[in-house]
C-alpha cells in the first residue's frame, strides 16, 4: 500500500504557495489545499499546482444534506485532484451521495475519505460542546465503519487511532493522519499528536504535516527529514 507525506499548504494566496513550492526543485510533492487557500484563489490554484507536477488533497470537509454534497462533489470531480473529503458526521447517506457525485462517467474518481474527529478536538470538548458522551476511540471507530459502509476509501483520524482503524476496517482502508509533529517541535493547536516515526509504527498510510515543514527555516530539509522518519 502506498504511503506518503502530504504537506498542508495552509497559505492565503497563490503567491505564498508559489514562493514555497519554488524551494523544491526536484521533488514531486503531495500538497493539501484547505479552505483558506481554495476560497481565496478558487480552482485555478489547483491547476497551477498540478502543472508543477504535484498531487493534491483538496481538504474542504463537505458536510451538508446528501443532495447538496452530491452536486458539489460532481463539480469537484472535474478538477484534477487526487483526494478529497467529507465529514463522517454527515451520515452514511451523505457519504454515499458524495461518492456518487464524485464518480465520473467513466467510473474514475479521486480518493474519497471522511473526517472522523478533528485532531483539535479532545474527548472533553467532544462531550461538553458536542454532547457526544461515548469515548473518543469508540466514536472514531464508529465513524470509520460508517465511512467504509458508504464505500469510501478511508478516513482522516489522529495517528493515535490509525492502528485501531485498520483492525476495525481492514488494512486496505486508508488512514490519513494529521497531528504529526517532530519530537523537538511545537504541538500548536493540535492535542492528539505523534511523530512521523510513531505514525509509521502505528500504521498511518498518509501523514499530513503543515507548520513543521512550511514554517521551518529550511522547508526542503524539514520535508526530507519527515519523509525519512515516516518511510523509514
Amino acid at each position: 500500500m502506498a504511503k506518503d507525506v502530504i504537506i498542508a499548504c495552509d497559505f492565503s494566496s497563490k503567491q505564498e504557495v508559489a514562493n514555497f513550492l519554488d524551494k523544491f526543485k526536484e521533488e514531486s510533492l503531495y500538497i493539501k489545499i484547505g479552505m483558506e487557500l481554495f476560497y481565496a484563489e478558487g480552482p485555478s490554484i489547483i491547476k497551477e499546482i498540478k502543472n508543477r507536477g504535484h498531487k493534491i488533497f483538496l481538504d474542504l470537509k463537505l458536510h451538508d444534506i446528501p443532495n447538496t454534497v452530491k452536486k458539489a462533489m460532481s463539480v469537484l470531480s472535474n478538477l484534477e485532484v487526487d483526494m478529497c473529503n467529507v465529514h463522517a458526521a454527515g451520515t452514511v447517506a451523505m457519504m454515499e451521495a458524495a461518492l456518487q457525485g464524485l464518480t465520473r462517467a467513466d467510473g474514475s474518481r479521486p480518493l474519497l475519505i471522511a473526517v472522523t474527529q478533528l485532531t483539535s478536538t479532545s474527548e472533553e470538548r467532544m462531550k461538553q460542546d458536542l454532547w457526544i458522551n461515548e469515548p473518543m476511540d469508540k466514536v472514531v471507530m464508529h465513524y470509520a465503519q460508517n465511512a467504509k459502509k458508504a464505500g469510501l476509501d478511508g478516513v482522516v483520524c489522529s495517528p493515535l487511532e490509525a492502528g485501531k482503524v485498520h483492525e476495525t476496517c481492514g488494512k486496505e482502508f486508508l488512514t490519513i493522519t494529521p497531528g504529526v509533529r517532530f519530537a523537538d517541535g511545537e504541538k500548536g493547536d493540535q492535542v492528539r499528536v505523534m511523530t512521523p516515526a510513531q505514525a509509521r509504527e502505528i500504521g498511518s498510510d498518509y501523514i499530513v504535516v503543515g507548520r513543521p515543514i512550511t514554517a521551518a527555516s529550511d522547508p526542503v530539509a524539514a520535508y526530507h527529514r519527515c519523509v525519512a522518519e515516516f518511510l523509514g
